[in-house]
This record gives C-alpha cells, sequence and structure tokens, in this order.
C-alpha cells in the first residue's frame, strides 16, 4: 500500500485534534441542536445544517480556540509566535462572526482577517472550522437516520462540504462520506457525485502503483474526481477526517491530470 505523502507528524496531529473535537462533543448540550428538515429544502440541495437551529455557546467555542492553539505550539513551538496574539482578537462579537463565515466555506473572509490583524493567511480558517466541526459532526448524527442519499452536485447534505471520498463496504457497496461533519450516505457504483454521469464510458477510473485500496473516480463530462477507498482492506477503518487526509496524495494526481474536486457542472443551491 503506497504511504502518504502525509507526515506521520501531521497525521499525529491531527489525531490529536480529532480526539479534542470528540471531547467537545460531549461538553455540547444536545438540546443545543434542533433539526428542522424540510424535505423540499434538502431536495433543492440545501445542506441540513442550514435548516437547523443551533445554539451556540461561545464562551465554550473561545475556549475550544485556546485549546487548540495550546495542541499547535506543543506540537510546534515555532508556531507560538504567530498564534500569541490571536485570543487578543477574539470577542464574542468576533467568534459568533467566525462560526457565521465558517458555515459557509468565506475564506476570503477569513484571509482578509488575517491580513488586517498580521496573522499568517491559514491561522483563522483553520482556528474557526476547527472549532465548528463538533457542532457539524453532532448535527450529523442527530438526523444520520434520515439522510440517505445526497442531491448530485449540491455537496454533503448535511454541511455542504464539497463531495470527495468515498469508501467501498461489505460486498463492494459504495458509500459517500464526508470528512468534515461525518455524514454518510449510499451512492451508485459508477456515477458522477458532480453532474450524475452515469455512462460508464466517460467514468474512469485511475489507480496508484503500489496502492491496491485506492482509486479515483473521474468524469469526463463535468472532469469532476472522487477518491474511492477499499477500506476492507484496511486493518482497522480510520475516521473519513484521517482517511481524506492520509490519501490527499489522490488528489494531487487527480488535479495534476485536470481533474477537480467540485465539477464544472456543479449545481449551486
Amino acid at each position: 500500500m503506497k504511504k502518504s505523502v502525509v507526515s506521520k507528524e501531521y497525521q499525529n496531529l491531527q489525531k490529536d485534534i480529532i480526539a479534542l473535537q470528540e471531547n467537545w462533543k460531549e461538553s455540547i448540550n444536545p438540546e443545543a441542536i434542533i433539526p428542522n428538515l424540510d424535505a423540499s429544502a434538502m431536495a433543492a440541495g440545501v445542506p441540513a445544517v442550514a435548516l437547523t437551529s443551533i445554539d451556540f455557546e461561545i464562551s465554550l467555542f473561545l475556549q475550544w480556540i485556546e485549546e487548540i492553539n495550546a495542541l499547535l505550539i506543543k506540537n510546534n513551538p515555532e508556531l507560538e509566535t504567530k498564534l500569541a496574539g490571536v485570543m487578543t482578537l477574539l470577542n464574542e462579537e468576533t467568534a459568533i462572526r467566525w462560526i457565521d463565515e465558517a458555515f459557509s466555506f468565506n475564506s476570503v473572509y477569513f484571509a482578509s482577517f488575517a491580513e488586517e490583524n498580521g496573522l499568517e493567511e491559514w491561522i483563522p480558517q483553520f482556528l474557526a472550522e476547527t472549532a465548528l466541526r463538533p457542532y457539524l459532526q453532532l448535527t450529523a448524527e442527530k438526523i444520520q437516520h434520515e439522510i440517505s442519499h445526497a442531491v448530485l452536485g449540491a455537496g454533503c447534505p448535511v454541511c455542504g462540504e464539497p463531495v470527495r471520498l468515498a469508501v467501498l463496504e461489505d460486498e463492494g457497496k459504495k458509500v459517500m462520506t464526508c470528512p468534515r461533519c461525518l455524514a454518510h450516505w449510499n451512492a451508485k457504483r459508477v456515477e458522477c457525485a458532480h453532474c450524475g454521469n452515469d455512462d460508464h464510458k466517460t467514468i474512469q477510473y485511475l489507480t496508484i502503483e503500489g496502492d491496491a485500496s485506492s482509486q479515483i473516480q473521474v468524469c469526463e463530462k463535468c472532469m469532476g474526481y472522487i477518491k474511492v477507498i477499499d477500506t476492507r482492506q484496511y486493518l482497522s477503518k480510520p475516521s473519513a477526517a484521517m482517511l481524506d487526509l492520509t490519501t490527499i496524495h489522490l488528489d494531487f494526481v487527480a488535479q495534476e491530470q485536470g481533474y477537480q474536486a467540485v465539477g464544472e457542472n456543479k449545481q449551486t443551491n
């Protein structure tokens, strides 16, 4: 099996972050998340979290940001000076804005925030997204029994994350899985998750030498791709977030050949 291009140190950091997020989820009052699943809205591709009432506890969110900072610095002491000023920039109003912008994948806002405050560009969005995910994951857990499929081209039916990862289970059943909120749903074996193309002549598979468990499903119609991992070959099944990280070499291969994580024919909500 091909080794991941991601260093062991970074993989271990991500495992620690996932462990933190699991602990954080236990701190969230389940009653703070009230789904309101509108069938017609979801059929139009609106993510379930956009239809869910979530009562964020801002003090917890800020505490989590502090804990992420501490973990990052412990992992890499050189980051201490880069992260030192973050907490002084965060108050309740800014935290609420971070939550809103992380929800909507607003990388432009976070890049602007970083520039205005002398931070490295990756820092604000990474922190906000990491602290947001426990709420997204708890939402997904509460409504998973209602999620059986996704609107093609609309991303994850729970959080809206662009679709990019599938696993093969049991008798080769293809299950789409979201690295962001951990929702999962069934999909046709030969079908583009972006445009719905199911013509086997224009759905192709790229394989990686030395990596028997992985394929890249590509669509010649919209030039989109997804990673397909046969987890039946794994001794222990990693979380979707870790699986996405450790197979990033597949993203590089697909993108080098002109394919995109979001197909050109992607629908808009």
